[in-house]
């Protein structure tokens, strides 16, 4: 079953984890294509967590943070890396769900790649969308939590906060 709106209509904290063990589905122009369980996520919330680009405020590429949740956010990561994220909760409060890995794909760089997302999906719609989304098969994992990655400008504070969710095997 293909995940709607009110899915994503959650804050982040929840549906991080509810999203590890559900399926990425991506079809190509081609026709060919790909599914791909996620087996990792990690959430960012809000103005106030020193790791989310909100953080620093409202800006053109921040813009989508504030929008209706099922948006997907892509951004370019150290000038070379696309990473793509969803848009979480309400309206106006900045949020969203990193998704860091899937089977078989394990880092959110190795992830985009395979499954060729670039800037082009940035604003998309997850839930309104053709060439990729995202559903639940019914899989009811066992999930860990683990600190965040790559984020140690952040602060200890924000850096230790256990906001990444593994699918524990």
């Amino acid at each position: 079953m293909k995940l709607d709106s009110e899915f994503f209509h959650r804050d982040c904290l929840e549906v991080a984890p509810d999203l590890v063990g559900k399926v990425i589905v991506r079809t190509f122009e081609n026709g060919d294509t790909v599914r791909l369980r996620i087996t990792e996520t990690e959430a960012y919330r809000g103005t106030e967590d020193k790791a989310c680009h909100a953080s620093k405020g409202r800006t053109p590429r921040t813009e989508l943070l504030y929008r209706e949740s099922g948006i997907i956010y892509v951004y370019l990561c150290y000038g070379i890396h696309w990473l793509m994220n969803v848009i979480t909760g309400e309206r106006e409060q900045p949020q969203g769900v990193l998704i860091r890995a899937c089977e078989g794909f394990e880092g959110p760089a190795k992830l985009t790649k395979r499954l060729a997302v670039d800037k082009s999906f940035n604003g998309e719609s997850f839930t309104e969308n053709e060439r990729i989304w995202i559903e639940d098969d019914g899989l009811k994992p066992n999930i860990r939590t683990d600190k965040r990655v790559g984020i140690d400008y952040a602060g200890e504070e924000w850096a230790s906060k256990p906001w990444r969710f593994i699918l524990d095997k």
